[in-house]
């Protein structure tokens, strides 16, 4: 059997100027690197804002396990599908990181017949927007350090810089360090970190921003840390740090065109983490594709608790944003795996396992319709193990709950495996003239909000907070009350304990710090022993990525 990279190496791709043809992009708004891909003119896409908006479908997924769901391969296929049922469709996708492409997944852009090429580009560098983003975060932080340096005139307290550094990469060594280190011309000696490229508050920026002026407007928002003495905010832009961030920006802000497989176009941009930040492609990336085409299919990272509810309570609700219908992705191997089968008898028939793990579906799926308000279709990827017992299992279940169920073949054959799919989310998408809900309200205090998805999300029955962070959102709720809440836990489990499969209730889930980003404009929650810098597996991808003598890459998946 083909690996994803040899289906997408022998892809017969078409050069990006005839992909933005089909969907009506002039030569003349892309700006091409290289052959296949190309980033558009923000320009252009100011002069789209009249047209009238297509509807924009979101593809989630059950809590992940170690047997793969297939979101990203879901979300591909699905775009491929509808356009070849006659609709105008676009996808579009967060760019994937380094840190997990060499760490444990080995690439991000779909997989079988249902992927974005070219996929070495895209997992490897792409059109360099994280490293841009990672040096105007980098730009900050040695201004920071500069100032201090140089006399301090913001009397900025060192033990009070809340801004760390960034690398797209996981390294557990950098989660602490120490700065200053060989005397005075070296700086002032103070304990720092680093976090992944993806966590940074200004890929999050990046990801929600609206224009050019939006964009720097937030990275002068941005809290580096506080004063001596007042313990008063010390913002970017009293760095004078904003307009240099952004210039490293200036191109990193404009979508990444590439295509599917089967040639139909897709836009890359942006790729926050979603169990660290919101999870999200940018906010830019998804209106250009609402104003060019019928439907925008888009993803949001990892399950439906973590990247839905980011999708609908930061990002839909900051850009107006008003998703039509959600396809909830899951496979047979995963709910059997939440039903405590081990990974290497996934492919054996165990109905029983089937049957405690559906409850994992079940809370998603009840979430996406009770707690958001979206009609929701249940997506299946085939595996050939699937037997036609445990497929009538799911399918029972799920039509029980009132939902739609779809068993799709898009890994195995393209577009054309996700044509039920296409149809069933066309009729749901048309027949919804309602609105999304949110979780929580604007009005709620931080606490409440963070105890809304904890409670009506996650199942949990409390939610405790550690001391300094209770007292700081008591301090933050007369300025900074009307943000939402970023999430930070676990993508494993409903809970804040990566080992607890299906769906718990009644745990409590503990709050251990809170961050804020202003700049991004939401707050914070990290839970229970979530990282912000990942740390690599025992054997990671990056031992098996390779290149020969021809230049061709092996090793990703």
């Amino acid at each position: 059997m083909a690996s994803n990279l040899d289906i997408a190496q022998h892809a017969t791709m078409q050069r990006i100027t005839q992909v933005a043809q089909r969907i009506g992009i002039p030569e003349d708004a892309l700006e091409p690197y290289g052959h296949y891909k190309a980033k558009i003119s923000l320009d252009y896409l100011d002069s789209l804002k009249g047209r009238h908006d297509g509807k924009l479908i979101l593809v989630t997924a059950i809590s992940p396990t170690p047997a793969g769901e297939g979101k990203t391969t879901t979300t591909v296929g699905l775009g491929d599908a509808l356009n070849r049922i006659g609709k105008k469709a676009m996808i579009c996708l967060r760019e994937p990181s380094l840190g997990p492409v060499f760490g444990l997944k080995g690439g991000a852009t779909g997989g079988g017949q249902a992927q974005i090429v070219p996929m070495e580009d895209i997992n490897l560098h792409f059109t360099g927007d994280f490293h841009a983003v990672a040096a105007a975060h980098n730009l900050l932080s040695a201004l920071i350090d500069n100032h201090i340096h140089h006399g301090n005139q913001l009397r900025i307290d060192p033990r009070l810089i809340t801004w760390k550094r960034v690398v797209d990469m996981n390294d557990r060594a950098l989660r602490k360090i120490t700065v200053g280190m060989g005397g005075t011309a070296n700086g002032f000696l103070r304990e720092d970190g680093y976090d992944i490229v993806v966590a940074s508050e200004v890929m999050a920026i990046l990801c929600l921003a609206l224009s050019r002026h939006d964009l720097k407007e937030r990275l002068g928002r941005i809290i580096i840390g506080h004063t001596q003495g007042e313990r008063q905010p010390v913002y970017a832009r009293d760095l004078k740090a904003h307009g240099a961030m952004a210039a490293l920006l200036k191109d990193a802000i404009k979508p990444n065109l590439v295509q599917t497989l089967e040639n139909n176009p897709a836009i890359v941009h942006g790729g926050p983490f979603a169990n660290i930040a919101h999870g999200c492609n940018s906010v830019t990336a998804t209106k250009a594709g609402l104003k060019l085409a019928d439907y925008v299919v888009t993803e949001a990272g990892f399950g439906a608790d973590l990247g839905a509810e980011k999708f609908i309570d930061i990002k839909c609700r900051m850009a107006g944003l008003h998703p039509s219908a959600v396809v909830l992705v899951a496979t047979i191997r995963a709910l059997k795996f939440h039903g405590g089968v081990k990974k290497e008898d996934l492919n054996q028939e165990n109905l029983a396992a089937l049957d405690r793990g559906i409850v994992n579906i079940e809370r998603h799926l009840r979430n996406i319709t009770e707690h958001y308000g979206l009609p929701c279709v249940v997506s299946v990827n085939h595996f050939t193990a699937d037997t036609d017992a445990e497929v009538a299992l799911l399918k029972d279940r799920i039509e029980a709950l009132g939902g739609r169920f779809v068993l799709a073949r898009h890994w195995a054959e393209g577009g054309k495996g996700a044509e039920e799919l296409a149809h069933t989310v066309v009729e749901l998408a048309q027949g919804f003239h309602g609105r999304h809900q949110f979780v929580y309200a604007d009005s709620d205090t931080l606490q409440t909000k963070i105890t809304a998805v904890a409670t009506k999300i996650y199942g949990a029955g409390q939610v405790t907070f550690a001391e300094a962070a209770r007292q700081q959102l008591d301090a933050w709720n007369a300025d900074y009350g009307h943000f939402p809440v970023c999430m930070a836990k676990t993508q494993m489990s409903f809970s804040a304990d990566p080992s607890v499969r299906g769906a718990p209730s009644g745990h409590t889930l503990n709050v251990r710090e809170v961050r804020l980003a202003n700049g991004a404009g939401f707050v914070v929650a990290i839970c229970g022993d979530m990282m912000t810098m990942p740390g690599l597996p025992k054997v990671p991808a990056a031992e098996r990525i390779d290149i020969d003598d021809e230049g061709r890459v092996s090793g990703l998946f």
